[in-house]
């Protein structure tokens, strides 16, 4: 039986899939993104819980899930622990429970084997082209995430997209025109496509971990112009 570095479990999550969701934050990280809010996540800590362990706890919350909620694994890049992945989902489906992975594509290992027992996958998109991807994860890793969408496209697992948009960074008409063309010619059963406005939440673990900021003196992001842009981006991409 496999075990897992879990860094915390949620158990009544509402933003990371449909319904009332189980989210667990499983450890470690091969990108170093400069916006990242959970740097603690980035080096695999003590293995901690088994498959059937996790599963016992995600049970007991069966009852809330109702008819549309279910387990979100999250991170880090839960990817990573692709062998512990594909058992905890194996099981998971025997019990008819809905399950969705966060992450950014950046995985290798042999994932291909766990999209058989995956309902959605939450897509964090960096960046649309190889040298913007570097400057924001800090890592050349762009032909892997190319590679995770050749290969999600080879299913019918249901995708919903997730695009930070950070100051300065991406926050610009031609940015988002790109973006809207980059979805529409790369994916395929998006049924969701969502802009989170870039936030210093993660600041104070940065300081109290003794990690380098690189967005410490950055501003949040704007929410309204952040929905603005949003409402530019639907314009385009629903032409």
């Amino acid at each position: 039986m496999k075990k897992a570095s879990v860094n915390s479990i949620e158990t009544f999550g509402l933003v990371d899939g449909p319904g009332i969701r189980t989210v667990i934050f499983l450890n470690g990280c091969n990108l170093r993104c400069k916006y990242c809010h959970n740097p603690e996540m980035w080096k695999f800590a003590k293995k901690n819980y088994s498959s059937d362990e996790l599963v016992a706890k995600i049970i007991r919350n069966k009852p809330y899930f109702k008819n549309n909620g279910g387990v979100t694994f999250s991170g880090g890049e839960p990817l990573i622990q692709y062998d512990f992945l594909k058992e905890i989902c194996q099981k998971l489906k025997k019990e008819n429970i809905h399950v969705a992975i966060d992450t950014a594509g950046i995985c290798y290992g042999n994932y291909k084997k766990i999209f058989k027992y995956v309902d959605l996958i939450l897509l964090d998109i960096k960046h649309i082209t190889k040298e913007g991807f570097i400057n924001i994860t800090c890592k050349d890793e762009f032909d892997k995430f190319i590679e995770f969408i050749n290969e999600l496209n080879k299913t019918n697992i249901e995708v919903w997209i997730r695009q930070v948009i950070i100051p300065d960074v991406n926050d610009n008409i031609k940015y988002i025109n790109n973006l809207a063309k980059f979805i529409k010619n790369n994916f395929k059963n998006v049924k969701r496509i969502d802009f989170l406005p870039y936030h210093k939440l993660g600041n104070e673990k940065y300081e109290s971990l003794k990690i380098p900021n690189p967005f410490k003196e950055k501003d949040e992001m704007n929410k309204e112009k952040c929905n603005e842009l949003y409402q530019e981006f639907l314009k385009i991409y629903l032409k």
